[in-house]
């Protein structure tokens, strides 16, 4: 497989430019300087989301083979709701206090005043120059480097790894690279590939009210959205209060203000209960219908209590936001609706590729466990743990990926008797680079920055790595993994795979620090 720049850069340009644009006005210049030669034949690319995050900033840099450094991605603008780029700033502005120009303090950050911004770092490469062109790393450099780091006892028993050149499609490096372990979360990846070409990245999921004909029973449809949400703000998720606000509008235009009220969970089959068991805080029963991951608390990612009925307590949510509104109706019931049931109303989840941003930023299970449903309803297979996992592996074959020794026993990770391989999990980020494959975009643009989003929020403290590894987890007693991209110091756009396991179970945070240095090796190594 050729990836050649060109199209690299017309595949993530409407990201890079609508950022660079706010960027200080000699990155905007070096931008600018660049940017006819290659721009005239790009105007038609329509980015797959036209409001870029850091994260997605972040991975259309490192898509183009553009050496950013930490700090010169501190310098774009603006700053998000999360405040990571006041993080990001922060960060920068503690390294050192050299070079540009005293801009004072700035309301949020920390507090040192005057502080001189970073000065920025090269964003492209000089007039006439290309990204990564030079030749790419060498298996005996990298075996170099990285075997040393591979035998440290920390990992564990077990350890396999692979390293790919992300423009040839190229193995650079492989340790057992087609050796099958548990990869903990990082089944999520191979998820996020199988529900985007699958359904794709524009589906959104549909929870909604039908009303049965001849009489007065409303039946609520869960469409498999475990983002639904019940929350004041529903923060761009599709609102439960939205569904009921419409529904009562088109009863009332009905003249009807008493219904009966059941729910729909059918679209799902077989077990509802992850084979980990109720007991554990890191999934909810897997339903069709849910308001906020059947949380009992107000968080949004992370472990959490949740109920034992979140269908039924979606359902009396909503039966009560439907009494708010001047609808009487009794106890939600659970029922099926009819295909001859008349539609009321209609709200839709954000789209998929949203959603597998998410998942992948917070490692979510619900979201992971709904997206592999979703992947079997679109490949026509079962609702159900089992059809879920057919259904990946059918979607992983058509694009032709290495799939001997992989086992999909769930979506999330959670069960041990998933498998897969270091040569898969870096073949699943090549695909998702590929620029014949934008629908897989949201596979990259999900995985979390290495120092300040999602699971990697808290890992790589003082490590090279740090806002340069792109990378997901994943953690099992005994189980570590970390798989995706990283920018060498040349410009190559590399995917690694690092995977590791232990009977007696490696103390994990020895063990996470050793994968850490791994990426951060690749980040610093030229490696020729």
């Amino acid at each position: 497989m050729v990836v050649p720049e060109l199209k690299a850069w017309r595949a993530a340009r409407p990201h890079v430019v609508r950022v660079a644009r706010s960027v200080r006005p000699q990155l905007v210049r070096a931008v600018e300087a660049v940017k006819p030669p290659l721009v005239r034949a790009a105007g038609a690319v329509k980015p797959l989301v036209t409001q870029p995050s850091t994260v997605q900033f972040t991975a259309g840099a490192a898509t183009l083979g553009l050496v950013v450094a930490a700090t010169v991605v501190t310098a774009a603008g603006p700053w998000d709701s999360t405040g990571q780029r006041t993080a990001e700033r922060d960060w920068a502005a503690s390294q050192g206090r050299a070079g540009g120009a005293d801009h004072g303090h700035v309301s949020g950050t920390s507090g040192k005043a005057p502080a001189p911004a970073p000065s920025a770092a090269s964003v492209l490469t000089g007039l006439g120059g290309s990204v990564g062109a030079g030749p790419s790393p060498t298996e005996k450099a990298l075996a170099d480097v990285l075997g040393p780091l591979l035998d440290n006892a920390a990992l564990g028993t077990e350890r396999t790894a692979a390293v790919v050149d992300l423009a040839t499609g190229k193995r650079l490096y492989g340790k057992g690279a087609g050796d099958a372990l548990s990869p903990a979360s990082t089944t999520k990846i191979a998820t996020a590939v199988a529900a985007l070409t699958a359904a794709g990245a524009d589906h959104r999921i549909a929870t909604r009210t039908v009303l049965e004909p001849d009489s007065e029973k409303v039946v609520l449809v869960g469409g498999g959205d475990p983002t639904l949400t019940a929350r004041k703000d529903a923060e761009g998720n599709a609102s439960l209060r939205t569904l009921a606000d419409e529904t009562a509008r088109a009863l009332k235009d009905r003249k009807t203000d008493e219904v009966t009220l059941s729910y729909d969970t059918s679209l799902y089959e077989g077990p509802d209960v992850h084979p980990i068991g109720l007991d554990n805080t890191n999934v909810a029963r897997v339903t069709a219908l849910m308001a906020d991951e059947g949380r009992l608390d107000d968080t949004s990612s992370g472990t959490a209590k949740r109920t034992e009925q979140p269908a039924a307590d979606a359902a009396r949510k909503f039966a009560d936001l439907l009494k708010d509104r001047g609808i009487k109706t009794a106890d939600p019931v659970p029922a099926e609706a009819t295909d001859r049931a008349k539609a009321l109303a209609t709200v839709k989840s954000p789209p998929l590729s949203a959603l597998v941003e998410r998942m992948l930023t917070n490692s979510d299970n619900d979201i992971a466990e709904a997206l592999a449903r979703q992947t079997a309803v679109a490949a026509g297979e079962p609702a159900s743990f089992k059809g879920g996992g057919t259904a990946i592996r059918k979607q992983l074959k058509k694009l032709g990926l290495p799939l001997k020794g992989a086992e999909f026993a769930d979506g999330s990770g959670l069960d041990r008797a998933d498998k897969l391989t270091a040569d898969l999990l870096t073949a699943l980020l090549a695909k998702a680079a590929d620029p014949a494959h934008p629908e897989l975009r949201a596979a990259l643009t999900g995985l979390p920055v290495a120092g300040f989003t999602g699971t990697l929020s808290g890992r790589y403290a003082g490590q090279p790595g740090t806002g340069l590894v792109r990378a997901k987890t994943g953690t099992l007693t005994g189980v570590h993994t970390l798989a995706g991209t990283v920018v060498d110091t040349d410009g190559h756009l590399l995917a690694f795979a690092f995977l590791t396991a232990s009977d007696p179970p490696t103390e994990p945070t020895a063990t996470q620090k050793g994968l850490d240095a791994l990426a951060s090796t690749l980040a610093t190594c030229g490696c020729k």
